[in-house]
This record gives C-alpha cells, sequence and structure tokens, in this order.
C-alpha cells in the first residue's frame, strides 16, 4: 500500500474536517462498499483458472481419465474430481 499526503490529494476543507478526529496518524481509508475486486481478478489469475478448469471438464467430457488429467496439468487426483464434478459446466 503506498502512502499518500491528505494534504496532496484532498480539499482543504474536508482536510480541516478530518484534523478534528485524526491529526498527525497515519489512517487507512477503505475502499467503497461494492468496489472490491474479487481474488484474482486484478493479477488474471483467475480468468486463468476459469481457462484451465474449462479446459480440464471438457478433456473429460471429451474421454481423458482423471489420471491422464493429473498427470497433465500437475494436479492431484482430488483436485482434478472437484473440477471435473463440479456443478459449472
Amino acid at each position: 500500500m503506498k502512502y499518500t499526503s491528505a494534504d496532496a490529494i484532498l480539499p482543504k476543507d474536508l482536510l480541516k474536517e478530518i484534523q478534528k478526529y485524526v491529526e498527525g496518524r497515519m489512517i487507512y481509508i477503505p475502499n467503497a462498499e461494492g468496489s472490491r475486486k474479487k481474488w484474482g481478478e486484478k493479477s488474471g489469475n483467475r480468468s486463468y483458472l476459469n481457462i484451465r478448469n474449462d479446459e480440464i471438464r471438457q478433456r473429460f467430457h471429451d474421454g481423458s481419465t482423471i489420471d491422464q488429467l493429473s498427470e497433465l496439468f500437475s494436479l492431484s487426483h482430488d483436485s482434478i474430481k472437484k473440477i471435473v464434478y463440479s456443478k459449472k459446466s
């Protein structure tokens, strides 16, 4: 998390109001409700895993065995089972 001086970004009136409550200390201002991203959205990991899991499901549907998929994707048997037997299709 990057430190930013309040006087560089806040209007003077708002800064004076905040100083009534907090002066000379650092505070954390959280993101607005509903604007928080889910895990992996910013980095692209969520998208990558969804594509990978779709490919695993398709290969299983096309006849690949759990052992073959486990070897191909370097995942445990249990992980492959969770992916291919999940409700998402």
